[in-house]
């Protein structure tokens, strides 16, 4: 049972950061049901399995009293006898008072490793138990699901994320200069990690995609004015980039410059002032650095400066 647990919290780990395309081809409510009811099939095994309880029992020695103190082959009768706050059954046939005492000794004896025993043997099953702590591990796993699935993309319905999309093309399309339209890869066919990019778009075509993270973030600052600086900057920078590429630029470098430079103006659309704005870029610009070590292509040309030959504002001091 321990394993199917940890399976259980791996799947929810693989579903929520989804590298595999999890959550378009496996509903994440299948693995939480057939947990559920594993555990019930334990619990329901268990308990038919328990033995009976001894308060059910008469008060003539059974069987197990026989054999739990010794006298399962004794033919004989066996007498109840109370000896403080014990209950010992004794075997009599007779026996005069010095003898019935000392069988009462003998019993004692016997009661007390019998006593020893006991402690170190394991401890009896508890299905309910058992039940409870599963069903509050489930309960926790869903939780988790249900907090992140709230606060992302999958947390809006439909109608806001068709007002974000299309607010995200029209800004697009400001930076094209031209109609174009902006997607949400929901599904992670185009951008996500697998393909290890935020977002992808035909060089001089007419529509991109952007990864849900990306769109969620710039959902925030559109419309609920949330804004995490790093994060923030990097979904700013990842529109503007894909519109340089609808515009029909296809280097990779020379549209990060463009981007950098547009993307102050589209933060500053999109809710930002021009101050927070133009250092989300600069951040961007310092990290693109960085980042060009895994990915040459993606470094900016040493022209993308103030006056250089990708400045699309060389009248200004500013820059990006």
């Amino acid at each position: 049972m321990l394993l199917l647990r940890v399976g259980l919290a791996l799947f929810v780990l693989a579903w929520l950061f989804d590298p595999f395309g999890m959550r378009s081809t496996v509903p994440i409510w299948l693995p939480f049901l057939i947990a559920l009811g594993l555990e019930l099939h334990l619990f329901v095994g268990a308990w038919r399995a328990a033995p009976a309880g001894s308060g059910a029992r008469g008060r003539l020695p059974q069987a197990v009293d026989r054999e739990r103190y010794g006298y399962a082959d004794e033919p004989g009768e066996l007498v109840l006898v109370r000896d403080r706050e014990r209950e010992l059954w004794i075997p009599y046939a007779g026996e005069s008072a010095e003898e019935l005492d000392a069988l009462i000794a003998e019993a004692e004896d016997r009661e007390e490793l019998d006593d020893e025993a006991d402690e170190g043997a394991p401890a009896p099953r508890r299905p309910l138990r058992r039940l409870l702590v599963g069903v509050a591990l489930i309960a926790a796993l869903g939780a988790i699901v249900w907090f992140a699935g709230s606060r992302g993309w999958d947390g809006l319905d439909a109608e806001q994320r068709t007002e974000a999309t299309t607010r995200l093309s029209t800004e697009a399309s400001r930076i094209v200069g031209r109609p174009v339209e902006i997607r949400c890869d929901e599904a992670g066919e185009f951008v996500g990690a697998v393909q290890h990019a935020d977002g992808v778009a035909a060089v001089g075509g007419r529509l991109a995609y952007l990864t849900p993270e990306i769109c969620h973030d710039l959902y925030r600052l559109a419309f609920e004015d949330d804004v995490t600086f790093s994060q923030t900057a990097r979904a700013i920078a990842v529109l503007a980039h894909e519109a340089w590429h609808l515009r029909g630029e296809r280097s990779e470098g020379v549209t990060e410059c463009y981007a950098l430079q547009s993307g102050v103006e589209l933060g500053v659309r999109l809710g930002l002032s021009a101050q927070t704005a133009w250092q989300m870029m600069r951040q961007q610009l310092a990290e693109n650095q960085l980042r060009g070590r895994g990915a040459v292509e993606y470094l900016v040309p040493p022209e993308c400066r103030d006056g250089g030959a990708l400045d699309l504002d060389p009248g200004s001091s500013r820059f990006p």
